[in-house]
C-alpha cells in the first residue's frame, strides 16, 4: 500500500516540507484546509499519516491540535524540527515596485509586520495559506499579488523570489509530529523520547510527585502542557515530553505513574528530532 501523507495546507507549505523531509521527496500527498480534515482522513483510511504542527517558539503551543490527537486516540511515531522562513514570491520579473497586494495567511503576515512597515503601497490581505496563495498566483498568473511562503513553494509553482528571508523574528522554529491511527512499531533502539497524558486528583502535591518520579528515572521533562478536562470544571489533563537515554528507565518511570496518576496514556514513543 501506497503511504499517503495527509499534511494541513497545500503543496509548496512547511507541512509538506517536513512530509518531504521524513519520508523522501517521493511522497503522495493528501491536501488538507484545517486539522480537523486530516484527522478526518485518517480516520477514514484516506491518508496513512498525518503530518501536524504542534508548537512554535514564537505562537507557543497549537493547544487544539494536542486535543485532536487525544480524543482521537491517535498516535506519535515521529517528530520533526523546522526553520521557518518567509520569503515574498510572485511571477516572474516582477520587482516590489510592482506589487500590489500580498496574500497570506494571517500568522505569516504578521510575523513579517516590520518588512511590510517599509512598503506601505503594499496591501495586506488575509487568506486561508501560505502555499495555496503561491498555487493560485501561478495558475492565474496573477500579475501585481504577491505571496509569503516557504522556498519549496516557489520551486515547485516556479515563481520568482522578489524578498528573501522577511520574517521580523529569524529564530523562528516549529516542532511537527507524525501521526497515524495505529500502534507504532518504533524498536527499543529507535526511542529516547516520549509524549505522555496523564490527569490527576486535587491531592496537594500531587503533580510535584509526578515530576520527581520522572527526574528520578533520569527523564529529561522537555514540555509540559495543562488542558481543561471537557465536562469536568477545572479539572485539567497534563501533556508531558520526556527524553532519556535508558528505555528500561522509561519503563520503570511509566509503571509507577501508571499507578499515581486517574488516568494515564502513552502518546507515542519515538526518536527525538532534535538534532
Amino acid at each position: 500500500m501506497n503511504k499517503i501523507i495527509a499534511i494541513q495546507g497545500a503543496e509548496g507549505s512547511n507541512h509538506h516540507k517536513v512530509a518531504r523531509d521524513f519520508y523522501g521527496t517521493a511522497v503522495q500527498l493528501k491536501e488538507c484546509m484545517s486539522f480537523d480534515v486530516l484527522v478526518d482522513s485518517l480516520l477514514d483510511g484516506s491518508a496513512t499519516y498525518g503530518v501536524m504542527a504542534l508548537e512554535n517558539t514564537i505562537a507557543g503551543s497549537i493547544i487544539p491540535n494536542y486535543a485532536l490527537i487525544d480524543s482521537n486516540n491517535l498516535h506519535i511515531v515521529g517528530e520533526e524540527y523546522l526553520n521557518i522562513h518567509h520569503h515574498l514570491m510572485a511571477l516572474p520579473g516582477q520587482q516590489i515596485k510592482d506589487i500590489k497586494e500580498v496574500w497570506s495567511h494571517p500568522m505569516a503576515l504578521l510575523q513579517c509586520k516590520e518588512f511590510f512597515k517599509k512598503h506601505p503601497h503594499i496591501k495586506l490581505v488575509e487568506d486561508v495559506d501560505t502555499a495555496e496563495v503561491a498555487k493560485r498566483i501561478a495558475k492565474g498568473t496573477l500579475e501585481g499579488i504577491a505571496a509569503i511562503a516557504p522556498k519549496i513553494a516557489a520551486e515547485i509553482f516556479d515563481l520568482e523570489i522578489i524578498e528573501d528571508e522577511i520574517q521580523t523574528i529569524k529564530d523562528n522554529a516549529t516542532r511537527f509530529v507524525i501521526v497515524q491511527t495505529h500502534e507504532p512499531s518504533n524498536g527499543i533502539d529507535q526511542i529516547n523520547k516520549s509524549s505522555l497524558k496523564f490527569q490527576l486528583n486535587h491531592k496537594r502535591g500531587g503533580l510535584a510527585a509526578i515530576l520527581n518520579v520522572l527526574s528520578d528515572c533520569k527523564m529529561n521533562l522537555t514540555k509540559i502542557q495543562s488542558l481543561p478536562v471537557i465536562e469536568k470544571p477545572w479539572k485539567y489533563s497534563f501533556f508531558v515530553d520526556v527524553t532519556f537515554d535508558e528505555y528500561e528507565e522509561y519503563q520503570k518511570a511509566v509503571k509507577i505513574i501508571e499507578i499515581m496518576a486517574e488516568e494515564f496514556k502513552i502518546l507515542g514513543a519515538y526518536k527525538n528530532g532534535r538534532k
